[in-house]
């Protein structure tokens, strides 16, 4: 019988989405998509148990001896090698710090001792989903980023990750480099824009989809935004040029109010000379999914393994 189909499993902050997806043709079977909410402050046994379910309800819709295994994207900090999680110090997940998730998830699904589980980080998920079956897929480098609650980013060669080498930051991501009087996580961020707004103007908003509704009122809105993608290419652009990036794909809630910041972002790239194309993503929520369950590819996960221990 062939092993033919991998089990997608996105792990966001509140939530996990799983689902089949055909390795060969990158296709997403539809029905087999499978969401929980998660208790992220949960004990562990409680969050694995909510994972193990959503997990179970994909793998209940499609033959068990067709699916070569289960792939997850996970946050860090994480042993993506050995599947050990080492979250500790934020307000997620904490509750996990030390458990072996693979041996925790294998136990709840009750599979056999050969079941592949494998783990890659999110971000680098998001950006392989996007070369792979994405818009990146043309792109032999690209360079993906998430703009959200974190500033998520992975440099692509080939459809793998770089994480070391002297044309990409430490760990081959760019969320921990310094920016202003921080990092950029603090700055390229839903709290980082709505934090500026605060100080600007004393209010407090839920998100950046309330914030990009004030647009067309608010003048400080729309500097706010001009800031954003300005600065955002003023940090990109040695980063993408020296990579050799030929696309740049942008996901994340924040990317929903492209249009208020696209234009000045592209023309500050092209005033950097930077050359790199500049795109949506294609997939957007289902690019995590996609990176994840492209783990269970032979030629991809022979390939990653030099990654994964420095992500």
């Amino acid at each position: 019988m062939r092993k033919n189909i991998a089990i997608g499993a996105d792990i966001g902050g509140s939530h996990i989405t799983c689902a089949a997806i055909e390795l060969e043709s990158g296709k997403i079977l539809r029905n087999t998509i499978s969401e929980r909410t998660v208790n992220n402050q949960a004990p562990a046994d409680d969050i694995i148990g909510v994972w193990a379910d959503a997990l179970a309800g994909s793998l209940k819709k499609v033959p068990f001896e067709n699916v070569k295994g289960i792939g997850f994207a996970m946050p860090g900090p994480f042993d993506y090698v050995k599947g050990i999680c080492y979250i500790r110090g934020v307000a997620k997940y904490e509750n996990l710090y030390g458990i072996n998730v693979s041996e925790a998830i294998a136990k709840g699904l009750q599979v056999p001792d050969d079941f592949l589980i494998r783990f890659m980080n999110d971000a680098s998920s998001f950006a392989v989903g996007e070369a792979w079956a994405g818009s990146a897929t043309k792109a032999k480098r690209s360079l993906s980023i998430t703009l959200g609650t974190g500033f998520g980013s992975a440099f692509i060669s080939e459809r793998i990750p770089i994480v070391d080498g002297p044309l990409v930051p430490k760990i081959g991501c760019v969320y921990h480099l310094p920016y202003r009087d921080g990092i950029a996580d603090d700055y390229f961020s839903t709290r980082g824009l709505l934090g500026r707004y605060k100080k600007i103007t004393g209010k407090e908003l839920s998100g950046v989809k309330e914030l990009a509704a004030l647009s067309s009122s608010e003048k400080v809105v729309m500097d706010l935004f001009t800031d954003f993608g300005d600065n955002l290419a003023l940090f990109l652009a040695p980063w993408l040029s020296g990579f050799g990036a030929e696309i740049l794909v942008i996901g994340g809630n924040i990317s929903h109010a492209y249009n208020l910041f696209g234009d000045v972002f592209e023309n500050r790239l092209k005033k950097e000379n930077c050359s790199s194309e500049v795109a949506l993503s294609k997939l957007k929520e289902d690019a995590a999914l996609m990176g994840s369950a492209y783990l269970l590819d032979d030629g991809f996960w022979k390939s990653v393994q030099h990654a994964l221990p420095l992500m």
